[in-house]
């Protein structure tokens, strides 16, 4: 999706980054254009090699306060979650604050396998399953502290930290006015009367939160096979439940989904009434995110208007349901 935060390179300019990065020329570039945030190049270098650049936004332009070094969290996942036996593309280099453009990229081996979203396998059970086997490993990832370190949004607690990270997100509102089914202080004041819920949580765990089908590379070349997981930017310290949200992004986690399936196959996990409060407040969040990210990206409005539409529309009846919680033991522990 076209979006402000991409920024655009010359031939030349690729051609610089990667002799500083690996000591090798461009011979081709290909910008790819699925994502929304990041520029992202595939190029063939002229020593043979594929790789894929992914290179920040200009660091004057202002992004949301969770976005802050997000290549810097996606370069520490990747290892970490190579560490775990997750599949994922080999990380070449993280270049910081990179001396002639400014700013953080990486260089990564690229993948040949294709991107989930753009096939459709006749059976995608297994591949569901295997998936939530994969995700089941990235979550057995333990940190130091909840929330994004990266960012210096953080809390000793889970409760503590999405709060924060909640308030930061609507506290971005300001700064870029975001049209939202309620006002700000009014989600804030659901989210907290809700999240003693969060407290179930005690171990901060990496999350992924941004596994949607674009984000799954799959390996066609027999019986489909998930080749590689991809796209760490948005990586947290919290709840392995919040990885179930954008695999189900608007609708409803089930019982019978083979993800969830595959995912005790390796990790316990249970649907209780606490459980799925606090996929709700995850929920919300995501849908908040979807909304709020428009003010630095500028999206196109014939390419947005359908996911703000349906962005709003859920994070609505996520807020509703909030509302709604019962304050008994079941809910809250109270």
């Amino acid at each position: 999706m076209e979006s402000r935060t991409k920024r655009r390179l010359s031939g030349g300019e690729l051609d610089a980054l990667a002799r500083r990065a690996v000591g090798a020329g461009v011979r081709s570039a290909t910008e790819l254009t699925d994502g929304f945030a990041n520029a992202v190049w595939r190029l063939e270098l002229d020593d043979g090699r594929r790789v894929v650049l992914k290179l920040s936004p200009p660091p004057e332009l202002e992004q949301l306060s969770y976005e802050r070094n997000l290549l810097r969290m996606e370069a520490a996942a990747y290892e970490l979650a190579a560490a775990a036996g997750v599949p994922v593309p080999e990380l070449l280099v993280a270049g910081f604050d990179d001396p002639v453009l400014g700013g953080d990229y990486l260089l990564m081996a690229a993948l040949d396998g294709v991107s989930w979203n753009a096939v459709k396998p006749d059976s995608e059970d297994d591949l569901r399953r295997e998936l939530g086997r994969h995700l089941a490993r990235f979550n057995t990832v333990t940190g130091e502290v909840f929330g994004y370190p990266h960012a210096g949004i953080v809390g000793r607690t889970w409760r503590e930290a999405f709060l924060a990270m909640t308030a930061a997100l609507l506290g971005d509102t300001e700064r870029y006015p975001t049209p939202l089914p309620r006002p700000a202080g009014e989600i804030m004041a659901v989210v907290t009367a809700a999240s003693p819920v969060l407290d179930d949580v005690t171990t901060p765990r990496l999350v992924h939160f941004d596994v949607w089908a674009g984000n799954v590379f799959l390996d066609l070349s027999g019986p489909p096979r998930i080749q590689a997981i991809i796209d760490h930017e948005r990586a947290f310290w919290g709840d392995p439940l919040a990885e179930f949200v954008t695999p189900t992004l608007f609708g409803e986690l089930s019982e019978d989904d083979p993800l969830l399936a595959g995912y005790r196959e390796v990790s316990p996990l249970e649907l209780t009434p606490r459980a799925l409060a606090r996929f709700d407040l995850y929920r919300a969040y995501l849908y908040l995110i979807l909304l709020v990210e428009n003010g630095p990206r500028q999206y196109p409005e014939s390419e947005y208007a359908r996911i703000r539409d349906i962005a709003t529309a859920s994070l609505a009846g996520v807020l509703d349901r909030l509302v709604r919680l019962p304050l008994g033991r079941d809910a809250t522990g109270g």
